[in-house]
């Protein structure tokens, strides 16, 4: 080969590679372009809208939503969530997603090799699932139970739990008092960045037994992060034996014992956090967030000490709220498991969700906590201010989960529903639905048990689903920005 005509194909070549690279961003754009096309053609924008097209009163306004398909995006190292026990957005508008890796089938998590062997010598997965032929399948290894994500659902960040190889034994060590909890349930980032996380599992319904299993009973903590997962301290002991609702100094140092925590708030004007306990206990906790001790508690009207206690914290709530229902008795005097959140609006109303009893109680947050009577439920005592009930008509569990619109005034309540597989916009002010959208179902748009409901400061809604259906959805806000004017006094009619 001559030399001139050696340089001439190198050169040649190079100018194709080029011309590729160049053409590459080009043939990308084409491609979006063509899919972008296509996508109309097929109707799919109006379909999305059509999933939860507003209906609101006739004298009333509230924002409207359209969900967006493509959030969050595809998570990296072949990871899977399963379902959600916790989400909130931050000040910065990022989006933690708190997840259950043992809700995990043996198919969802296919991708786990062999770690052991169970009791019995068989061989199993990390997570449980027996393995008598190595992996299962290319799809999917469960994620860190902590995730971390911007609006435009780019993974930030992601650490805790027995899915963050190493993280049990370097961060959250139980020597340091920092124990895990068996089943994930409630995460709140505050105005200081600390992570709080919760727990609800019980000893009697671990979801598979190496080492994801821990060993230390009931979920009876709160854990404290820095936002990297660094331990900072636990409020309670992990292990309780059942619950004491007015328990005040049963814990590690003296702080109070939870039992099977759902939620907490923190005030950012006074760094007092507001636990909703939740699912054993039958009462709001206060304490000082720096330290995690006693401030005071409250049950339902405010009163303390809390009346009465919870029994099977799995099967009371149905059954009880059903039977009061339909005597007649729509005025419990407790809350019923669970008592399953704790939301603060900045001008300071606490929002409580007695989901065993279908309704939501709120409080002036500076006036609940302290020693009280409020036997008949009345107003104006013990910082109680007003209770509505969300689908009482249902046998139970409905009034599941609330958030506010971004608006100045958090005019909008929004709460989720998870027996009705629907998220209501009432008015704050006068606590009348003026429309709500979603319905039941595993498409995207629908809701099978929204279990968590957060807000962004553009208004757009995130929410995060149980029961077998561990997913994340982002609600795209449209039109108004928050509620006025009326609706139906009786929040989730039948229609």
């Amino acid at each position: 080969m001559k030399p001139t005509f050696k340089y001439a194909v190198i050169a040649g070549t190079l100018g194709v590679i080029g011309a590729a690279r160049f053409a590459a961003p080009l043939i990308a754009e084409d491609s979006g372009a063509a899919a972008a096309a296509a996508l109309k053609k097929a109707g799919v924008n109006e379909r999305l809208i059509g999933l939860t097209a507003p209906h609101p009163s006739k004298t009333g306004t509230a924002p409207s939503f359209v969900v967006d398909p493509g959030w969050p995006k595809t998570l990296p190292n072949n990871w899977i969530i399963g379902d959600i026990g916790g989400l909130f957005v931050d000040k910065r508008d990022h989006i933690w997603v708190y997840h259950r890796p043992r809700a995990l089938a043996a198919t969802d998590a296919g991708a786990l090799d062999t770690a052991g062997n169970n009791a019995k010598g068989g061989p199993i997965s990390a997570l449980g699932h027996a393995r008598p032929y190595g992996r299962r399948s290319a799809c999917c290894i469960p994620a860190p139970s902590v995730l971390e994500f911007d609006k435009a659902g780019n993974l930030l960040q992601a650490w805790g739990g027995p899915g963050d190889p190493g993280f049990l034994e370097k961060k959250c060590r139980q020597e340091d008092g920092c124990f895990w909890p068996a089943r994930e349930h409630g995460i709140y980032v505050d105005h200081n960045d600390f992570v709080y996380i919760s727990g609800n599992g019980q000893a009697r319904n671990f979801h598979g037994q190496y080492p994801w299993a821990p060993n230390f009973g009931n979920d009876s903590q709160v854990l404290k992060f820095k936002r990297d997962g660094t331990f900072v301290y636990q409020i309670g002991k992990a292990g309780a034996k059942g619950p004491n609702s007015n328990d005040t100094n049963g814990g590690i140092n003296g702080t109070p014992e939870p039992f099977m925590v759902a939620e907490m708030t923190v005030d950012p004007k006074t760094n007092r956090m507001y636990v909703a306990d939740g699912y054993g206990n039958r009462r709001v906790l206060i304490v000082d967030a720096a330290t995690g001790k006693y401030v005071g508690h409250f049950g339902a009207f405010g009163q303390n000490p809390v009346q009465g206690e919870n029994g099977d914290v799995e099967g009371e709530s149905v059954a009880g709220w059903a039977a009061d229902f339909r005597r007649g008795e729509m005025k419990p005097k407790f809350f019923r498991s669970p008592m399953h959140c704790a939301a603060l609006a900045n001008d300071g109303l606490l929002y409580t969700c007695d989901r065993g009893n279908n309704r939501v109680q709120v409080f002036k947050a500076a006036e609940a906590g302290k020693p009280c009577e409020n036997p008949n439920g009345e107003a104006g005592k013990c910082g109680f201010v007003a209770e509505m009930y969300i689908a009482p008509q249902t046998a139970s569990g409905t009034g599941g989960t609330v958030n506010f619109s971004s608006d100045a005034k958090q005019s909008c309540l929004y709460v989720a529903d998870l027996n009705n597989d629907t998220v209501y916009e009432i008015n704050r002010q006068n606590l009348q639905e003026i429309d709500r959208f979603g319905t039941g179902g595993r498409q995207v748009g629908q809701f099978h048990w929204p279990h968590v409901v957060s807000v962004d400061s553009e208004g757009n809604i995130y929410t995060g689903e149980v029961d077998g259906n561990g997913r994340v959805q982002k609600f795209i806000r449209y039109g108004a920005t928050g509620c006025s004017g009326t609706g139906s006094t009786e929040i989730g009619k039948y229609r």
